[in-house]
């Protein structure tokens, strides 16, 4: 294909990773001449004055210049730099990369490769943030003690209330990969105070469909009260709280299993729950990592990561979410694991999503055999996880 035809599929690329909010970046590189000082152009989401738009960076020699664009002219420029100045392009998204290699000739290939990220990109510029979940007038932020009386967000509370919208925004990017956004039935375990299981009901009643139902499960009765009552005094019909644990809780049919900061093994039974339940989407932010760690002993050289207790903690973290991550590709999901919350906001910051793909009577064994020698390097003998489903 010739260079002029890839540019303009690229370009197309290009329009369609920014409409569905999968664009991570691209990188104009190889200038077409010496003769300039341009030597790269980088391009990314931003967010200008409430707009959401393109900011391309130009790297000269000796200084960057900065243009903030709509997406009608990113494509014009987009497509004029690639002609002119540059003979080879990358776009970064969270489903694909993308790789365009020209040469003097007007000769071109057009690679696509696996996605070297796939967190889901956040638009900010200059402090400027979008928000899912607004303040005002907002009844049950204000019953919760995010808001004063007034509806402003309070200043102790402004953390909360940033992970609050950062919350709803990746769950937002989570469902535009599926087709669970009508009709969605949520089961929140673990919903604590409620703050994120109200914020969703509300995000998601306004913004993808009426027909919305959200169950938030808490085995403190004391807060499955309040929250009902603030549900009542929101006029969220769509959205209750029970009482129960996670491993033995009542649970209405649901296509989407949330599950945040559930201790320990606690996460690996919402894990579980999702699983045997085929839910589509299955969604853990992890808390404690006691139970690997507990088993870890490896007896070769990685023996030396587990002599200090920081480094012994923070590798049983990645382990055993790693570990869940697999099980549950093991069962037909894609996973995905990238940050919930920066960790100035909160340590507990992973979070583990999951897609269900296709439908598998028993694990695949493939999969299986990759966790088993995991485990062997560490000296694991199971992930509680395994247990539950009994592989």
């Amino acid at each position: 294909m010739s260079g002029t035809d890839n540019i303009a599929l690229l370009t197309q690329y290009l329009y369609k990773s920014f409409e569905i909010n999968t664009l991570i970046k691209a990188v104009l590189s190889k200038k077409r001449s010496q003769a300039t000082d341009l030597n790269n152009v980088f391009i990314r989401p931003v967010v200008v004055k409430g707009e959401v738009m393109l900011s391309f960076v130009y790297r000269h020699a000796t200084k960057d210049l900065t243009r903030n664009l709509s997406l009608d002219q990113a494509g014009s420029e987009f497509d004029r730099l690639l002609k002119e100045h540059f003979f080879n392009a990358d776009l970064f998204t969270s489903e694909a990369d993308f790789s365009l290699l020209c040469n003097k000739r007007g000769n071109s290939k057009l690679l696509k490769k696996a996605a070297t990220s796939t967190e889901i990109p956040l638009f900010t510029h200059d402090k400027i943030k979008l928000r899912f979940i607004q303040p005002e007038n907002n009844i049950y932020l204000r019953e919760l003690g995010i808001l004063t009386a007034g509806f402003k967000v309070k200043n102790d509370m402004q953390d909360k209330f940033r992970q609050i919208n950062k919350y709803v925004e990746i769950i937002d990017g989570i469902l535009k990969n599926t087709a669970e956004s009508n009709g969605l039935s949520v089961v929140d375990m673990g919903s604590g105070k409620g703050y994120l299981t109200f914020a969703l009901y509300d995000y998601l009643k306004n913004n993808k469909s009426e027909n919305i139902r959200v169950t938030g499960v808490e085995v403190r009765p004391d807060l499955v009260e309040k929250c009902n009552k603030i549900a009542g005094e929101a006029g969220f019909k769509g959205l209750k709280f029970t009482e129960g644990t996670i491993e033995n809780a009542i649970l209405p049919e649901f296509n989407m299993l949330i599950a945040l900061h559930a201790c320990d093994t606690a996460t690996d039974e919402a894990i579980y729950r999702g699983i045997k339940a085929k839910a589509p989407v299955v969604v853990c932010a992890p808390c404690c990592h006691k139970q690997i760690r507990k088993q870890m002993k490896p007896d070769n050289i990685l023996k030396e990561i587990t002599r200090h207790g920081i480094l012994q903690e923070r590798q049983a973290e990645m382990l055993t979410d790693t570990l869940r991550a697999l099980i549950m590709e093991a069962f037909g999901y894609k996973t995905r694991v990238f940050e919930f919350i920066a960790t100035e906001h909160t340590p507990k910051n992973v979070l583990i999503a999951g897609i269900s793909k296709i439908t598998l009577t028993k694990p695949n064994q493939e999969v299986l055999e990759r966790i088993y020698q995991l485990k062997a390097h560490f000296g694991i003998e199971q992930h509680y996880l395994e247990k539950l489903l009994n592989i």
